[in-house]
């Protein structure tokens, strides 16, 4: 069973996909990534058609407890990012093949 997608798997499957160098394909997959980091920063939504839409999303410091010490902690106020799949990937992951 696998677990992790390696930034070198992707840079390969460009290469190996593509025909592209090595090197220009890491250039486009950190082009890629550098262009959703700024626009999610940005607009604070990014929407990639028949995949999903990624938000950034203010949360508030809060209390938390740690379960098992049971030890109240405060939260820092942050970003976080979600992301929600399209209806076309949901039915892809969904297809029977």
């Amino acid at each position: 069973m696998r677990i992790n997608l390696t930034k070198k798997e992707i840079i390969n499957s460009i290469y190996m996909q593509l025909g592209f160098s090595k090197k220009i394909s890491e250039i486009i997959f950190e082009d890629f990534l550098h262009i959703l980091l700024n626009e999610i920063i940005i607009y604070k939504k990014v929407k990639i058609a028949k995949f999903g839409t990624f938000i950034l999303r203010y949360k508030r410091s809060r209390i938390g407890r740690n379960p098992k010490t049971l030890e109240k902690k405060i939260i820092n106020e942050r970003n976080v990012i979600l992301f929600k799949a399209s209806k076309d990937l949901k039915t892809f992951i969904n297809t029977d093949e």
